[in-house]
């Protein structure tokens, strides 16, 4: 194929083309990206742990970092998903983003940590002074 005298394979091989294909998804750069942005804070804010794996997101590792923090879609974009409503919206680590991929999951759920109760914490219930 080729574009303006160019082979377009052959600059694309070597490096020298610019025929990006645009990225045309609503979240990215139309419509949606503003409301995604908003939802995405909320997200941060509200939710600790991995929607996929289900162990806690640390919010201190940056964007090159595996377990760094990103915003999943539960329902891909690719297959109809919502781009930007926050219920189609998780927190994931982007390792296990990147392995469901475009994927449909079931959704799941996580049991909670029993909560450990110290008898240090206890009330004093009982006054020893009366005995």
């Amino acid at each position: 194929m080729s574009v303006g005298g160019k082979c377009y394979f052959y600059t694309q091989f070597q490096g020298g083309g610019s025929m990006a294909k645009p990225n045309l998804r609503p979240d990215h750069n139309g419509t949606q990206r503003a409301q995604f942005e908003s939802n995405k804070k909320k997200i941060y804010a509200s939710q600790t742990v991995c929607g996929i794996c289900g162990k806690p997101v640390d919010f201190g590792l940056k964007f090159p970092h595996p377990l760094s923090p990103c915003i999943d879609h539960i329902i891909p974009v690719s297959r109809n998903g919502h781009p930007s409503d926050i219920s189609n919206l998780q927190l994931a680590h982007m390792c296990c983003n990147r392995q469901k991929s475009d994927k449909l999951t079931p959704k799941q759920e996580f049991a909670k940590e029993t909560e450990v109760v110290s008898n240090r914490l206890l009330p004093q219930t009982f006054d020893w002074k009366t005995l």
